[in-house]
């Protein structure tokens, strides 16, 4: 409950009672009590004296008509402060639903101030709904700066259940905007037993005390609807592409020796460094792999020669070479220069539609 200076009021844990003389703030007022001694006192812990008020409202009413008229039709403006102008925020950007405890030394009793906090460089429009009674009512509706926090309301405990469930629609704006978000729509759902454990509130560099806190909605999971900066090096990596057209060189270059010609060398020791633990089917895999792989390349990029170099060995893996020549067209070989290779190669000539 929010108090204002001339309130009567009683005190919740003790007899008596007395009058607020000023507002500290919304959580601390000072009160003259009835023996004439003045003295801070939590809200938390006062409740209006309803007999007295409304004597002196009367009162109030004949004596002073003017000042209760202008009192009646001037709304109480909402509590809007920085997020946090004693230090740096180090919450990620984003939207949060807070409950901060009035009594931060008894967390689990007392009042709780409902707080929107805009943890962003956008101000930021918000309709809020509550399931009350079983039906959604929209409760509050305004805006609050960049880098700005609202109190919403002042809940006691047993309010809490009609804070648990609901929505909100949010709507981001700047005067410069890098990038501008699509408005979005989030559902509350929060566990009423959240409210009842310790554990449940936590200190953040937005606020000064712990809080149960509600992440509704980080500035990353928003939907873009125009990037600035992103179209920008959109169309400059686009510029560069156009300008520079990079050609990525084919397997077969490696091992090119001339115009239209390259040499492979099929030896196991040239296409592993380390052999341990390989079996001699594993190697010829690995040898039939590479056979293929080259040979796949030099016919997509118009070579006309590659040189196979096999090895003399028993023949398995020329002979295997031979056999897989078989599922190609427009090619021939035959033996390697002996001069150059000895009798360990084969010369496999492709026939482009050139040739």
């Amino acid at each position: 409950m929010r108090f204002k200076v001339g309130d009567k009021i009683k005190f919740l844990d003790e007899v008596g009672g007395g009058t607020v003389i000023s507002v500290i703030d919304h959580r601390m007022v000072k009160v003259e009590t009835d023996d004439g001694f003045e003295m801070p006192v939590m809200t938390s812990n006062l409740i209006l004296d309803y007999r007295s008020g409304q004597h002196d409202d009367a009162q109030s009413k004949a004596s002073h008509p003017a000042a209760l008229f202008s009192e009646a039709v001037v709304p109480e403006k909402p509590a809007i402060t920085e997020i946090n102008p004693w230090g740096k925020v180090k919450d990620a950007p984003g939207v949060y639903l807070a409950f901060e405890p009035h009594e931060q030394q008894w967390i689990l009793t007392g009042n709780l101030d409902v707080i929107l906090i805009n943890n962003s460089e956008y101000d930021l429009l918000f309709s809020l709904f509550l399931l009350q009674d079983d039906e959604m009512r929209g409760v509050d509706f305004s805006s609050i700066p960049a880098h700005s926090k609202m109190v919403l309301e002042n809940i006691t405990r047993d309010e809490i259940s009609n804070w648990t469930t609901g929505a909100i629609q949010l709507l981001f704006h700047a005067d410069e905007p890098k990038k501008i978000y699509m408005p979005a729509h989030i559902n509350i759902e929060i566990k009423a037993n959240r409210f009842f454990k310790e554990g449940s509130y936590v200190q953040s560099s937005m606020l000064r005390g712990k809080s149960l806190l509600v992440n509704l909605i980080s500035m990353q999971a928003l939907t873009v609807a125009s990037d600035q900066e992103a179209v920008r090096k959109y169309n400059s990596e686009m510029a560069a592409q156009q300008s520079v057209v990079k050609k990525e060189k084919p397997f077969i270059s490696k091992y090119q020796t001339n115009v239209g010609e390259a040499i492979v060398d099929l030896h196991i020791a040239e296409l592993v460094d380390n052999i341990a633990g390989m079996s001699s089917h594993d190697m010829f895999e690995l040898q039939m792999n590479m056979f293929t792989k080259t040979l796949k390349s030099a016919m997509e990029n118009e070579y006309e020669k590659i040189t196979f170099i096999h090895g003399v060995g028993n023949g398995v893996l020329k002979n295997a070479i031979i056999k897989a020549l078989g599922d190609y067209e427009g090619l021939e070989n035959k033996m390697a220069s002996i001069i150059k290779f000895g009798v360990g190669a084969i010369d496999i000539i492709i026939k482009t539609k050139s040739n």
